[in-house]
């Protein structure tokens, strides 16, 4: 025979925990690895603004190199440049956000939350796999953060975490 502890000091956070039930290991797990995919990204973010003249630089000399008609623009090719730098790091902190994101709405058993990081996983495997001009640095940030999803995938879809989420969700 089991007991309920018993709430003390009327604290709704008990409650709540005795409603709910515990996060088991497989969505602490999964949360910690989202956590690590901000993280690579934010590293990510920061190596790519370390490097941005390099690679401002490198984006101008394929620019001038391309073979377009007409001839870009100094200005042109500059402007360019520029702007594929700030889409990165807009994308950069979008990915940021999402990471953080998922790894809250998943900790709270959210069942929607699941399904958009698949979803979200999904994307990014493809991202992966069509980006053939990264640098190997940039390669590298990426495939440890698919690996991060990948883990956190599979711990999200694992039975412990389905009835956590149905619990969760009052089912």
């Amino acid at each position: 025979m089991t007991y309920q502890p018993y709430p003390t000091g009327g604290s709704s956070n008990v409650v709540q925990q005795q409603q709910q039930g515990q996060r088991p290991q497989s969505v602490r797990i999964a949360v910690i690895l989202m956590y690590v995919g901000a993280g690579l990204s934010t590293l990510g973010l920061i190596v790519t603004l370390a490097f941005s003249s390099r690679i401002k630089s490198a984006i101008e000399t394929a620019l001038r190199n391309a073979k377009t008609t007409p001839k870009l623009t100094a200005t042109q090719i500059h402007n360019g440049a520029n702007e594929f730098l700030i889409l990165a790091v807009v994308l950069a902190l979008i990915g940021i956000g999402l990471w953080l994101w998922m790894a809250w709405a998943n900790g709270r058993g959210k069942g929607w939350a699941r399904i958009l990081s698949s979803v979200f996983f999904g994307l990014d495997t493809i991202s992966l796999i069509l980006s053939g001009a990264r640098t190997s640095t940039t390669l590298i940030f990426a495939g440890l953060g698919w690996l991060a999803g990948l883990g956190a995938i599979v711990y999200l879809w694992r039975r412990d975490t389905s009835q956590y989420i149905a619990q969760s969700q009052g089912r």
